[in-house]
């Protein structure tokens, strides 16, 4: 048997060995991730005996290595002793483990395979907001990039996100609160958030034409509504009262007719306008602008029609009664309209029709609707039209008063006359109110689509129907076929 000494390379070969292990141990021990994602996370902090042990290995490493290399030096000619150059490689890949950079070059391995994790050629993170290096201090993890604390904004606002919640909406994060401003709907009358209902559903009504969205409890709530266009009245607007329980919005103000004198020349205008479409109406029958309660008591006294409810805002009168009209305009103060001034009137008979009457206080177009279709009324009785059945006269007298409404607001519309002396109640609303605005002409959109999809028997299936008849065979015709047979052509 036999033994040898090792030789002093082997030995401190066998050193650094032992060093490594210690190495490698160490940087199990200490090696932290970066957190889970959507977090906020501190700059990474060392204990007290990491620091200690840390400087200690490090302390002996270098006296080793510095003791080496002196030995070296001593060896004549500056030459190295065999395999020392492997040993100084070794040295620097323990000093750099030693020294490690203080961000891995890499994303870590647990994050997903989709997300940004943007690292710069130093392997620091790179903020998703203003693309600047993340240093030293606090940053966030969210949607798999990185963000300095002041750089995660709201989409909405533009201000940083502080909160532990906050909503995201496809790239875009917000604060919860802002999110709600965008996505849950307000209530246009009180400007409220729309409650959810005892199912946890947000629940809204909303007006078919104007998409008017308000709360269900405004319906019972006394709110006020429009008797004209049907809008609900909110709460930075103020509706003008019409003192007679009726309310009209400020947009349906700028074209009412007021009193009597006011609605002659629109009056005329629609008598030619049946005159140009050669069916005139040779009778002068009155015409007044009433009350809601002389036009109720109107209603009561006459002997035969049928009457739109709950609202009746018109009426042909065949009865001789003294009603009571509107002579003098009113004027506009706080609390309404004042100064209404108003008059008996007896209307006697001289023929089928002893008056038209039409409640005060409606737009331009709504007024003129309502006179077409009291005025068909006139010319069907005067023309020997008798016992007709409800669906069968108000649906073909709204077919009048449709036909009317689009020469106003479509002009150039089907089979419309084109005479002079029916364009008088266009050149009419132009001379008085300096052309018809784009507010009037929304309004009359609203007419049209009022008699389109109204829902009662008489005035909307006998609309649909005798518009049918109308398109199909046209109107000449259609009253031929209705004064032989009472009904409508198939």
């Amino acid at each position: 048997m036999y033994s040898s000494q090792p030789s002093p390379h082997e030995r401190r070969k066998s050193r650094f060995k032992k060093w490594l292990s210690k190495l490698f141990k160490a940087g199990s021990a200490n090696n932290g991730g970066l957190g889970e994602d959507n977090m906020v996370r501190p700059p990474f902090k060392k204990n007290e005996d990491d620091h200690y042990w840390a400087g200690r290995e490090k302390e002996e490493l270098d006296q080793s290595i510095a003791s080496s290399l002196a030995k070296d030096s001593q060896r004549p000619n500056g030459q190295k002793r065999p395999g020392t150059e492997n040993d100084e490689d070794l040295a620097r890949s323990l000093h750099d483990n030693l020294n490690p950079s203080k961000e891995p070059p890499y994303p870590p391995p647990y994050a997903p395979s989709c997300a940004p994790w943007d690292y710069n050629a130093r392997g620091c993170r790179k903020c998703g907001g203003c693309q600047r290096d993340i240093g030293s201090g606090n940053y966030l993890g969210c949607m798999g990039t990185f963000f300095h604390p002041e750089c995660f904004l709201c989409h909405a606002c533009g201000f940083p996100i502080t909160e532990f919640e906050f909503s995201l909406s496809g790239n875009n994060s917000y604060h919860k609160s802002c999110f709600k401003e965008l996505t849950h709907p307000k209530c246009e009358v009180c400007r409220q958030f729309i409650p959810t209902n005892g199912a946890g559903l947000i629940e809204y009504r909303c007006h078919p034409f104007w998409s008017q969205k308000y709360c269900p409890s405004h319906e019972n709530d006394g709110t006020k509504r429009c008797c004209s266009c049907e809008r609900i009245e909110s709460h930075n607007t103020r509706y003008v009262s019409l003192g007679d329980g009726r309310s009209l919005c400020l947009e349906c103000m700028e074209s009412a007719i007021l009193d009597t004198g006011d609605c002659q020349q629109l009056y005329h205008s629609i008598r030619d306008f049946y005159e140009g479409m050669n069916m005139a109406i040779d009778q002068q029958i009155p015409m007044l602008l009433v009350e809601r309660q002389a036009l109720n008591e109107a209603i009561e006294g006459e002997k035969h029609g049928f009457h739109h409810m709950p609202e009746t805002r018109g009426l042909c009168l065949s009865e001789e009664q003294t009603v009571t009209g509107i002579l003098k305009r009113q004027r506009m103060a706080v609390r309404g309209l004042v100064g209404i001034r108003t008059q008996p009137q007896k209307l006697t008979r001289k023929c089928e029709v002893t008056a038209i009457l039409v409640i005060y206080g409606l737009p331009r177009l709504l007024t003129g609707a309502i006179l077409a279709h009291e005025l068909m009324h006139a010319w069907l009785r005067l023309k020997g039209f008798r016992h007709l059945n409800p669906e069968v006269e108000e649906g073909i007298c709204q077919v009048l008063s449709q036909m009317w409404l689009e020469s106003e607001v479509i002009p150039g519309s089907r089979n419309m006359p084109s005479t002079s002396t029916v364009s008088s109640s266009s050149t009419w609303s132009y001379s008085k109110k300096g052309g018809k605005s784009g507010v009037e002409n929304k309004l009359g959109e609203f007419f049209l689509h009022q008699i389109a999809h109204d829902a009662s028997p008489a005035y909307g299936a006998g609309f649909r129907a005798a518009n049918a008849a109308v398109n199909k065979y046209g109107l000449r015709r259609t009253l031929d076929h209705i004064r032989l047979t009472g009904s409508f052509p198939l």
